[in-house]
């Protein structure tokens, strides 16, 4: 996801009139679920907002946006909401670490906030991340909006929500007692190298990289440059067979 800038947090209004969240209400099956999104690029929180955020069709009501970790725990703890749509790696430590700073407000039994994944990674230790630090579930940004809103009041309700191929990670990790091996070499890249790695790996071309994270194709060089150094490698093909090897494709 591209750089937030001077993007703040927002919490949005109190919500319309009484007689018109009524109507909304019966429009949308009597289902209500205020909902945070955070996702440190504003286009796609736009994006999701006007999909997903038609309250009187949805029941979706979005009651506020972060876009880094001090912005989403500060929001989250103010309005307090049933669900938080949130994105594995953002700036000040990613979604693990919004987590583990709303551990409280997870567990409290009259008013759990519970969160929902949504991220355009599909490693499997992005999505164990965040299941061991307590979300209920874990999407990619390719769901449709009709499944992102079901998948959103299936986690109010407390069920587990995966896209399909994810569900395996989890039963994996989980069904194992054994902690997964450390990998140097993979340990120095950052988050976003991972992304960029992934995608080079899988054969994108760099503004297709561009285009799905939502960052300039400058950027994506630069990224690539910064994981050849650090892995020593050459060139893009020689990454392809590294990432192959550790099975990260």
């Amino acid at each position: 996801m591209g750089q937030s800038g001077a993007d703040e947090s927002a919490v949005s209004g109190a919500g319309a009139a009484a007689g018109a969240d009524a109507a909304a209400g019966a429009d949308a099956g009597g289902r209500r679920v205020r909902v945070v999104l955070v996702d440190d690029h504003r286009m796609f929180r736009t994006g999701v907002q006007a999909e997903i955020g038609r309250t009187e069709r949805t029941g979706v009501e979005v009651v506020g946006e972060a876009a880094d970790v001090d912005q989403a725990v500060s929001v989250i703890t103010a309005v307090r909401p049933e669900v938080v749509l949130l994105d594995v790696h953002l700036p000040g430590g990613g979604g693990v670490e919004v987590l583990r700073r709303c551990a409280a407000l997870m567990s409290d039994a009259a008013r759990p906030v519970r969160f929902l994944a949504l991220s355009v990674s599909d490693a499997a230790e992005d999505v164990i991340g965040v299941i061991r630090g307590g979300a209920r579930g874990y999407v990619t940004k390719t769901i449709t909006g009709s499944d992102l809103v079901d998948s959103i009041f299936r986690v109010q309700e407390g069920d587990a929500v995966f896209s399909p191929r994810l569900a395996g990670f989890v039963l994996d990790a989980f069904a194992s007692t054994d902690a997964p091996p450390v990998d140097e070499d993979l340990d120095r890249l950052t988050q976003r190298e991972r992304e960029v790695l992934r995608l080079i790996a899988r054969g994108y071309a760099y503004k297709e990289i561009a285009k799905q994270l939502f960052i300039s194709v400058k950027t994506v060089e630069s990224h690539v440059s910064a994981v050849l150094r650090k892995l020593q490698l050459s060139n893009r093909h020689e990454l392809t067979r590294w990432a192959t090897a550790r099975r990260l494709v």
